[in-house]
């Protein structure tokens, strides 16, 4: 839900047409968040760049590193919305300029004395609580705290967040799956060695099912540059091939796969993403489980202590239509 479904005023549009210009030309061309979400996510895995270095935790980036986040987030938001450069801020988004600023600590964006009388995009994202918040605010000297940093940079006032008019307010980011296991089933998954990309991809299909794993999950673990190879069909030793004596099918984002995983009761895994499950032929039993027709034959969820042999090969990809 956003402000605008809300009953009551909105605070910051009724007496700004450009803000509400803006705002609704970013509802329109991400409705759901779905975009901005993805942008976060694959911003903080670039930042990370876990194929190279194995990182996972925000907290192991250089100063220099997390300094950049928001030049970052900046540039792939403008490659996402193709927003046009803007004449005095970073945007122009409906002939107004828009400045973006980013900040993975709630509040703490640095407005620059340049934006004042300006909109700004105020962005944030924590990967620990794996949440988001993007929305608009007028920039007004008042608001602001006082500059006493080097850059002579301002923070917008405690009292004052209350006139930001949020587009997407603790909306759920795209989990980063290693930060937050447990310690052991991490440490399960990154076995250290040079060429144990291929065990380590499979070891976190196994050990983590029913929950959306994306694609920069996949390269960190992997650490290799074909780091998608390492779950396709193909030799015995990549993870779905690996993974199907044991019961487990890894599902990917191209249509067939997400309508099994919808049969199957589970997350639908999105663009980029995977899904696993451990699954069983379907009994009478089974009663009222959710089922999922796969090469011929109606499969289940295992539930714990359940075993069933085989895992079914799941279907190709559509023509024309890449997934993984």
């Amino acid at each position: 839900m956003t402000l605008f479904d809300l009953p009551g005023p909105k605070p910051g549009v009724c007496d700004d047409p450009e803000l509400m210009l803006v705002h609704q030309h970013l509802m329109h061309a991400d409705p759901d968040g779905d975009r901005f979400a993805r942008v976060l996510r694959d911003t903080i895995d670039q930042l990370l760049n876990g194929e190279a270095t194995g990182r996972y935790d925000w907290a192991t980036l250089f100063k220099t590193e997390k300094t950049h986040a928001g030049t970052l987030v900046e540039i792939n938001l403008q490659r996402e919305f193709e927003f046009h450069d803007g004449v005095d801020m970073d945007y122009r988004i409906e002939d107004i300029d828009v400045d973006c600023k980013y900040s993975q600590k709630f509040g703490a964006w640095m407005i620059p004395p340049e934006a004042e009388g300006h909109l700004c995009l105020l962005v944030w994202a924590d990967d620990y609580e794996s949440r988001w918040s993007a929305g608009l605010l007028r920039i007004e000297r008042e608001w602001l705290n006082g500059g006493t940093n080097r850059d002579m940079k301002f923070t917008v006032k405690a009292e004052h967040r209350n006139r930001i008019t949020w587009l997407w307010k603790d909306a759920t980011l795209p989990k980063n799956v290693l930060l937050h296991l447990d310690p052991d089933t991490r440490a399960r998954i990154l076995i250290p060695g040079k060429h144990k990309g291929q065990a380590r991809v499979r070891e976190l299909f196994r050990s983590v099912l029913g929950t959306r794993i994306g694609r920069g999950v996949v390269r960190t673990a992997a650490q290799q540059l074909d780091y998608m190879a390492r779950v396709r069909e193909g030799d015995r030793g990549r993870a779905r091939p690996a993974l199907r004596p044991e019961g487990i099918i890894i599902l990917g984002d191209y249509q067939s796969h997400q309508a099994v995983a919808r049969a199957l009761g589970g997350p639908v895994p999105r663009e980029g993403e995977f899904v696993a499950h451990r699954v069983i032929r379907a009994l009478p039993e089974h009663g009222d489980r959710p089922q999922a027709e796969i090469d011929g034959e109606f499969w289940v969820v295992a539930e714990p202590g359940e075993t069933g042999g085989m895992a079914p090969r799941l279907p190709e990809a559509q023509a024309g239509r890449g997934g993984y």
